[in-house]
């Protein structure tokens, strides 16, 4: 590490200055001097370190520095004192993050420490680190070759992670087309990156096969054996106990031991863990009963991810000595443990599950809600998009008091440029705000993007850099889809009002009419000069990151793997679904219920005065509705994100709460309720029994309000969970469109 700190220090400025550093065996004369060295040391070339202020400083203890500059002699001397050297490398990332770097200022390369500086810091959490899965399911790290790696990893720790996890036994037999090397070799060569930046090795290793099966058990531990043989570093196993794997405990922590005795072999010192991800609580007693009972001495730890029991309860029934690590879902904004709140469906629609999503504030308040109960974080990740994610929780793990828009200030004037740092912190930021509550009414998203399209202009140099590639490319999606959606929705309203006046002489006619209206969205398209920069930018993340947008072009392995260009000209109205009931209606062979179903349709979302209407999940058009549901903004993944449904029963909850005021006490009013399956209403608490009752999708189920309860001019609506524990979440009850509907 004494020759790795010196090289980032030097390779980092060269690449952004032009300037290369002279390392020096005696104590230069005359210029500026950057000096490394351990607290531990009493001098360096003859020179006396600079004393601690504090006893026991930050410098002293694991993985910390401080940097202090000197002036003698009209030379001044930047110390970068680390407590090991991890510490070293940690204060070298400081420094790096605090120089002001220019090829070109004033027709001069620039290299500026504002001083002078005394600073010291040392981690609060001792794990500090992401996953990095060399594997055709991630959406662009299958695509890096080893040198992609080697940076990445860097720059990680310039910014204050230590720790890197791979994937290395799930892609042996279905290699990504991508791929650089195989996923054997590079497993091994990410192993000895760990070793040359002192980076812990740290692998997740689940067990997809019934662990009763003898031979694959002794096949699974023998491949094990060989992988910790092969490995000039390794650190830490991390088993996911259900996530995947159908394994009871009695399996698996005797099979964790074993395993770990051939670890050990290799890898002294190195540890092992296990989630309790997918365990119901059964199994995850009888792991608690072990070790109270067994007391394993093996085991390093317990692991908090997607699906485990509460944090809060984990670490309080985790016996101290068992450390806990957070595992967070830092990569995917919907289908996810920290699901994007009050997210557009036209968002959850077109960027869906895996695009750019950089949300410094609302993870800086995830990790403070969660990080006092772990000892760190390896965080999940599938790609390059959560880049953002990752620094803030890097910064956050180091320093949980570390302000969000200033850890975006210093990613901006590392990756970017010093001089615009915080406007460009601040367009991020934007990004974040384009995401929160409906989108046709967020005016700040063409703000957004008009920042980032004069940050292009004024940062030419940027445009090969990935990072800011991928920024300007979601402000640029964004401002896209929300014009898009402004255009189709009102071309619905057109073609709703069309329908209104349909009668029996004129039905085809007016449903050709509507139609016709509601696919301008496609015939008369809005920006199309914005549409083919995203195709441009596109492109260019594939060639610059491996960032794999397009299936026609990149080669994904699923769509929903932030394939957003199949998705960026998604029907933001319901004009595939229009099109498909129309269908059905000239099929009908009664006038009368051909008009019937056309004034339904015509009034789905405006059903007339002293009525109301609410889109049980959407931001935009649920306003009475009170709750919120993990999956409520999200979009079910059907027919491969190309779903012909309406765009309501795409959304649903399953137990959703609705106030109602300014009602009229003297009006009769019905509830009527799409969805799936059951509806348990209930109206001030009181249930009610329903006059029509249909299960299936996009069918109606209605109730009679008593005039009782509207006598004060105002409801509340509930529902009742039915029991469906033992059916698969994709076929429980739903409930997507409720109507309170004033008779006449």
């Amino acid at each position: 590490m004494r020759e790795t700190a010196p090289a980032v220090l030097s390779e980092e400025i060269a690449k952004r200055t032009g300037i290369t550093l002279k390392n020096a065996s005696a104590w230069p004369k005359g210029a500026p001097v950057i000096a490394l060295a351990l607290s531990s040391d009493k001098s360096l070339l003859s020179r006396t370190l600079p004393a601690s202020t504090v006893t026991n400083g930050p410098e002293f203890k694991a993985e910390g520095y401080r940097i202090v500059t000197e002036t003698a002699g009209g030379n001044t001397t930047v110390w970068i004192i680390g407590a090991d050297a991890r510490g070293v490398l940690f204060g070298t990332g400081y420094l790096l993050r605090h120089l002001k770097m220019s090829k070109s200022f004033m027709g001069k390369p620039l290299l500026e420490l504002a001083g002078p500086v005394n600073v010291s810091s040392s981690p609060a959490y001792p794990i500090r680190g992401h996953q990095l899965g060399y594997r055709s399911t991630a959406n662009t790290y299958d695509a890096w070759t080893v040198g992609q790696f080697d940076q990445y990893i860097r720059e990680l720790a310039i910014f204050g992670s230590n720790a890197v996890e791979g994937i290395p036994f799930q892609e042996d037999d279905k290699p990504s087309p991508h791929f650089k090397i195989p996923a054997s070799e590079m497993r091994i060569k990410m192993s000895e990156i760990c070793r040359k930046y002192d980076m812990d090795y740290w692998v997740w290793t689940p067990a997809t096969f019934e662990l009763t099966d003898k031979a694959k058990r002794q096949a699974e531990l023998d491949l094990h054996e060989q992988f910790y043989k092969e490995c000039p570093r390794l650190d830490h196993i991390f088993f996911p106990g259900g996530d995947p794997g159908d394994n009871h405990p009695s399996e698996v922590l005797p099979f964790l031991k074993e395993l770990q005795e051939k670890l050990v072999k290799y890898h002294p010192k190195a540890k092992m863990w296990i989630s309790l991800q997918g365990f119901d609580t059964e199994q995850i007693d009888y792991f608690y009963k072990y070790l109270e009972t067994e007391k394993p001495t093996w085991l390093q730890g317990v692991v908090s991810g997607p699906g485990s029991p509460p944090i809060a309860e984990t670490r309080y029934r985790l016996p101290k000595q068992y450390q806990h690590r957070q595992y967070p879902d830092i990569t995917h904004s919907v289908r996810c443990e920290f699901p994007v709140e009050k997210f557009d469906q036209a968002f959850a629609l077109t960027l869906g599950r895996e695009s750019v999503n950089p949300r410094p504030f609302a993870f800086a308040k995830i990790h403070a809600k969660y990080a006092p109960f772990t000892d760190g974080f390896v965080s999940y990740s599938d790609g390059s998009h959560d880049d953002v994610n990752k620094v803030l929780w890097s910064m956050r793990g180091w320093d949980p008091q570390a302000d969000a828009h200033g850890i975006m200030e210093e990613y901006a004037a590392f990756f970017f440029n010093p001089t615009v740092a915080s406007v460009v912190a601040s367009a991020i930021e934007g990004l974040e705000q384009n995401w929160k509550g409906p989108l046709a009414e967020n005016g700040g998203v063409e703000m957004t993007y008009l920042n980032w399209r004069v940050l292009r202009r004024v940062e030419e140099q940027l445009e090969g850099n990935w990072r800011w590639q991928m920024l300007v490319f979601r402000a640029y999606y964004d401002q896209y889809t929300r014009a898009r959606l402004i255009h189709d929705q009102q071309l619905e309203i057109q073609a709703n009002a069309v329908l209104t006046i349909a009668n029996k002489t004129n039905i085809r006619i007016t449903m050709d009419t509507a139609l016709a209206i509601v696919n301008k969205g496609e015939t008369e398209p809005v920006e199309r000069d914005l549409r083919k920069e995203l195709t441009e930018l596109s492109n260019a993340l594939y060639t610059s990151i491996g960032l794999q947008t397009s299936t026609e072009k990149h080669k994904p392995r699923s769509p929903e793997r932030g394939v957003v260009m199949d998705f960026v000209d998604y029907p933001l109205n319901n004009r595939w679904w229009l099109a498909d009931e129309f269908e059905k209606i000239k099929k009908m062979g009664d006038p009368e219920k051909q008009l019937a179903r056309l004034k339904t349709i015509a009034f789905w979302e405006n059903p007339g005065p002293g009525s109301y209407y609410d889109d049980i999940s959407s931001v935009a058009k649920g306003p009475r509705v009170k709750t919120i549901s993990e999956d409520a903004t999200d979009v079910a993944w059907w027919d491969n994100g190309k779903s012909r449904k309406r765009l309501s029963t795409q959304l649903f909850q399953r137990e959703p709460e609705l106030d109602y005021d300014n009602l009229d006490p003297r009006a009769r009013y019905v509830i009527r309720v799409a969805g799936e399956g059951d509806a348990l209403l209930r109206v001030d608490g009181r249930r009610l029994s329903p006059v029509v009752y249909n299960k299936e999708p996009e069918t109606f189920k209605e109730w009679i309000v008593p005039l009782s309860l509207t006598q004060d001019g105002k409801i509340s609506v509930t529902f009742d969970g039915p029991e469906e524990s033992h059916l698969n979440w994709r076929k429980q009850s739903k409930i997507s469109d409720v109507w309170l509907l004033k008779q006449p």
